[in-house]
């Protein structure tokens, strides 16, 4: 298997062997209150989306969901995965990708720690080009000091460096239902995009 997190070939071939251990199957149980606290028509950026679970939950809230991967594997499991939504996903590169308007909410499950940390400040400006000023980030972070990966964990030193120049965090907690690859070690997070100076 390719070993180049930050390669679609490298996602292609985990989905085509069904290495997915980071597939839940489902979606935390916290998704579906948060969803309905966003109001309906809100715009939602779920990068790197994988079999994409979470479409459903938003898109049955009334948002306006779009799920971005750049696995052609990856997005062909999340059109199976969840049918009623398939046109919610695209083929796309986060790092290319034209937000357009900017969304309301982009939502992290297990981004993040995919990539490379080399790709990491780079993410975090895309972040910042994807919030509208006033709305939010939120989801779920890998805090760990493991030196190899994916997932690559992150301090919260370093979680601050990265968002907090255009990111204040206004929610974070303990997650009572973490798959075991992050057991103990994920936290919910919500930031909100600072307003432009």
């Amino acid at each position: 298997m390719a070993q180049d997190s930050s390669r679609p070939d490298f996602w292609d071939s985990r989905y085509q062997g069904h290495v997915t251990p980071w597939d839940a199957g489902t979606v935390p149980a916290q998704i579906g209150t948060y969803a309905r606290t966003l109001g309906v028509g809100a715009r939602v950026l779920i990068p790197g989306c994988g079999s994409g679970y979470e479409v459903a939950v938003f898109a049955d809230a009334g948002l306006d969901v779009v799920a971005l991967d750049f696995s052609e594997a990856a997005i062909e499991r999340a059109r199976a995965a969840v049918p009623r939504h398939a046109d919610r996903f695209q083929l796309a590169d986060v790092f290319a990708f034209d937000p357009g308007a900017g969304f309301d909410l982009v939502y992290e499950r297990a981004f993040l720690c995919a990539l490379p940390r080399r790709l990491w400040d780079a993410c975090a400006e895309r972040y910042a080009t994807f919030v509208r000023p006033g709305k939010c980030l939120a989801g779920y972070w890998f805090f760990d000091d493991n030196d190899r990966g994916p997932p690559f964990g992150i301090t919260r030193q370093r979680m601050n460096d990265l968002l907090g120049g255009a990111f204040e965090c206004v929610e974070d907690a303990p997650v009572a239902d973490s798959i075991p690859v992050f057991a103990g070690k994920e936290r919910w997070q919500v930031w909100r995009r600072r307003n432009a100076a």
